[in-house]
């Protein structure tokens, strides 16, 4: 059994806390999503029948405005299709980069009370993601 992983562990969090918050940052996110959501009790009128996938599209539209404003935006976004290197039990739904101006505005985000509203969508949707934190570097043509 693969592990998963939905949210940061404390140590993960803090070694993110710890990095530079004035620099420009780029997000890796990877998504599996549920077949259905899985809501806590308490939010179960919150896409009752909704499939991951449906609550994740909740999670982006609720949260979209608050990641706009703190001067978010998507740099790329693909949808998987096979792995090339890396297990073999391993596989995503779909893939993006966020860019956020500097870490600040990730937290900015992060603390706002409408995010944290939406973010029971993510939690419902997903069965694993990853989230790995980059520092912006030129595109061009090669490798190196």
């Amino acid at each position: 059994m693969t592990e998963t992983y939905i949210d940061p562990s404390p140590a993960n969090f803090q070694a993110f806390k710890d990095l530079p918050r004035d620099q420009p940052i780029h997000m890796l996110n990877l998504l599996l999503y549920r077949d259905h959501a899985d809501y806590p009790e308490g939010h179960e009128h919150h896409g009752n029948g909704w499939t991951g996938r449906r609550a994740y599209e909740e999670y982006g539209k609720t949260s979209g405005p608050i990641f706009r404003r703190v001067g978010g935006s998507i740099v790329w976004r693909g949808t998987f299709q096979t792995m090339v290197t890396g297990p073999d039990d391993r596989s995503w739904h779909d893939g993006f980069v966020a860019q956020y101006p500097n870490a600040g505005a990730f937290f900015e985000m992060i603390k706002d009370a409408d995010y944290q509203g939406a973010v029971v969508n993510r939690t419902a949707a997903l069965v694993d993601s990853r989230l790995i934190r980059f520092a912006p570097g030129e595109g061009g043509e090669g490798f190196g």
